[in-house]
């Protein structure tokens, strides 16, 4: 079996953050499996929002490692595992999860410290390995590039419908976009028996989220006061969730569209508007809302994850809008930049 294990991958790494046309390819050696290490056969890499102001440099955390390698999101397999792993058999399907060291309750510090691609070295190669407690089981159903989705956006969308004010059915969840995130949220929040408003500034990406099941859809371009219609389509009431990708630029609106008592879900700043913090203060207080700040998930919410799309195989199974190859991974960027995508961008890594 030792004959088997690789001794080199290829990865892509960052000699300078700026520009996520700085990717570079190298051949590293492999280092020595420790004994609760699990060395994982990367398959496939999604694509988040975060990785383009990572390369950037302008994500709002310490990056730790020099000549970083990105990405946050992969799906894998087993290729070899440590002395002491018996979690694992070489051959599973497995996941790592956002922030390796976080696997159940709260976060804090230390765990936000071990986020992939930021705290530690990325994704982005054909082989890595991991602390045997950071990995999740694949769902049977899925392919390793869908599940390559599930880690960020999927977790993420979870943490927030699911956390201490579950969805329930009867809910109303506001979807803001048509991202990978906000996809996910669509799709969890119909399984659950929520009735789901979209926005989008395409009629043609609307079209997509009526036919995942989305009740209602609004153009935010054609009706650029959206949070009135959300608060028409629910008789003035408000919707119960709302997952907040925008962050300065939508904020307000999410607030007005909020019914009071209603739970914000924090996720992104992908609009940058600004408006004044004392009115977000006393309009939160108001209005008695209930906002909160998502980081991803633990491994313990990624496993019941799991067993919901495991009940849900085919409403809930994740958008791709589009497969790149490993060479074609600066392409991969250009396209998630461009916001022409429904669901997730993801790169094939390997085929074998």
């Amino acid at each position: 079996m030792a004959d088997q294990i690789p001794k080199t991958t290829r990865s892509y790494y960052f000699p300078a953050l700026g520009s996520y046309t700085n990717l570079t390819l190298q051949t590293t050696d492999i280092p020595s499996i420790k004994a609760a290490h699990v060395l994982v056969k990367v398959h496939a890499v999604s694509l988040q929002y975060r990785d383009l102001i990572i390369a950037s440099n302008n994500y709002p955390a310490t990056i730790e490692p020099d000549n970083l390698v990105p990405c946050s999101d992969m799906a894998g397999e087993v290729v070899a595992i440590g002395s002491d792993v018996i979690r694992w058999n070489v051959g599973d399907r497995v996941c790592a999860n956002f922030c390796t060291d976080h696997l159940d309750g709260d976060i804090d510090a230390d765990i936000f410290n071990t986020a992939l691609s930021a705290g530690q070295q990325g994704v982005l190669t054909e082989y890595r390995t991991f602390n045997d407690y950071s990995l999740v089981k694949i769902p049977d159903h899925l392919s390793y590039e869908e599940a390559s989705t599930l880690p960020c956006a999927g977790l993420t969308a979870y943490n927030a419908l699911m956390g201490p004010r579950p969805v329930k059915a009867g809910d109303s969840v506001l979807v803001l976009g048509t991202g990978g995130v906000s996809i996910f949220g669509l799709q969890l929040a119909v399984a659950s028996g929520a009735t789901v408003i979209a926005t989008s500034s395409s009629d043609a990406k609307l079209a997509i989220a009526k036919k995942l099941g989305a009740t209602y859809t609004i153009n935010y371009n054609t009706t650029p006061d959206w949070d009135k219609e959300v608060l028409r389509l629910t008789d003035g009431r408000g919707v119960d969730h709302i997952l907040e990708v925008g962050g300065p630029g939508t904020l307000e609106k999410s607030i007005s569209a909020a019914r009071y008592a209603g739970s914000i879900h924090m996720i992104g700043f992908v609009a940058q508007n600004q408006f004044a913090p004392m009115d977000f203060i006393v309009a939160c207080m108001r209005k008695t809302i209930f906002l909160r700040g998502i980081a991803i998930g633990s491994v313990a919410q990624f496993k019941s994850m799991n067993r919901l799309l495991q009940a849900h195989p085919e409403s809930t199974r994740p958008v791709i809008d589009k497969v790149f190859s490993f060479e074609e991974a600066i392409d991969a960027y250009v396209h998630l930049e461009s916001q022409k995508h429904v669901g997730k961008v993801v790169i094939r890594v390997v085929t074998a």
